[in-house]
């Protein structure tokens, strides 16, 4: 009588040697996205940083953020596409932690994959790598867990984590904004990391729209607009606030432009903004088209065309303009603020979007 084999991590579906791979293929990503404070490289049991450098600080704070990229992840799998993922995710954790004027010093990840693929993993690292890159702070350390059974062999998720410091006496928010301040709105670079299972559901189940769909309004196939990478703002906001006044930020993400800006608008202040000072890009309007959306179902799921916004005192705003455009961020005044009532709320849109 034959014995039946005895039970092994590799046949529960778990391959540690897949991921011994991964680790090593994304090694050379992870140095790429270094900072001077960062001791050791990859493989340690934890990441190290070297604390001392907040010692400029006369008293730093540290500001902590986590997220993940939704349902976006979706769309990556089924382009066969993995290395433009890493760049929202890097964007939706230190957009969070600028707000307040942090600078981000390092992240970590956790990837989550069905079976790992070597060149899958490495490739969602290279894209993480290279966001942290583009906001200034280091990938000090991550996770890559396989769980068999519970996702299928292509499927995956991605969170992150991302520590920042800034001066107490330099924090953003409410308690600086004022009446008579300007809102100044920087442009999305698309839809971002938010609203894909209303877009998901619009374009796939009620219109039946195909990934490699060429459409003329975009100028490119239906899944290369759904995956443009998140814009990171982290630098260029940090660029704001050493070069001129800044009161707040708002980081347009879930709960859309209006519901975002609010968190940082105090009691008895109200916001103006004015539709008609920006055009949302066309894959905002095909959505609401297509799925018959109503305006304000459309606003507070999606971004519609601003990704993060400034306010800033009235002498402020010239010299942030020309900060953002030299910059490369495309940006404008979308509204002001103004004394508000108990019935008022704090934000408010009017107008009709530009056309």
């Amino acid at each position: 009588m034959s014995e039946t084999p005895g039970a092994s991590y590799a046949a529960a579906g778990v391959d540690i040697e897949a991921g011994d791979r991964a680790v090593t293929l994304m090694k050379e990503w992870v140095r790429k996205a270094g900072r001077p404070e960062v001791i050791g490289g990859l493989g340690g049991f934890a990441g190290l940083f070297d604390a001392s450098a907040l010692k400029r600080y006369e008293r730093p704070l540290l500001a902590s953020a986590t997220d993940g990229v939704g349902t976006k992840v979706d769309i990556a799998r089924r382009m066969g596409v993995y290395d433009t993922i890493g760049h929202d995710l890097v964007g939706m954790v230190v957009d969070d932690l600028v707000v307040c004027g942090a600078e981000p010093l390092f992240m970590t990840d956790y990837i989550c994959v069905g079976k790992v693929h070597p060149e899958r993993v490495a490739a969602i690292v290279k894209g993480i790598a290279e966001g942290c890159v583009l906001a200034g702070c280091a990938l000090i350390g991550g996770e890559t867990a396989e769980h068999p059974g519970l996702l299928g062999a292509d499927e995956f998720d991605v969170a992150g984590a991302g520590t920042g410091v800034v001066e107490a006496g330099a924090l953003l928010g409410a308690d600086l904004i004022r009446n008579g301040d300007v809102v100044i709105a920087m442009e999305a670079s698309g839809l971002h990391s938010n609203g894909y299972s209303l877009v998901r559901h619009v374009l796939f189940e009620r219109a039946g729209w195909a990934l490699d769909r060429h459409v003329p309004e975009f100028g490119r196939t239906l899944g290369e607009e759904l995956l443009e990478p998140t814009r990171i703002y982290s630098l260029d906001c940090l660029a704001l606030t050493r070069t001129t006044e800044v009161h707040a930020f708002a980081h347009v993400t879930g709960g859309g432009l209006a519901a975002n800006l609010a968190r940082v608008i105090p009691d008895g202040l109200h916001v103006g903004i004015d539709r008609g000072t920006w055009q949302p890009a066309p894959v905002f309007t095909t959505v609401g088209e297509l799925g018959a959306v109503a305006r304000p179902e459309l606003e507070k799921t999606l971004n519609m065309g601003v990704g993060m916004v400034a306010v800033v005192p009235p002498e402020s705003v010239d010299v942030a303009l020309s900060v953002l455009a030299d910059r490369g961020v495309e940006a404008w005044v979308a509204g002001d603020v103004t004394a508000g009532g108990s019935d008022t709320p704090a934000v408010e849109l009017t107008g009709d979007y530009a056309s």
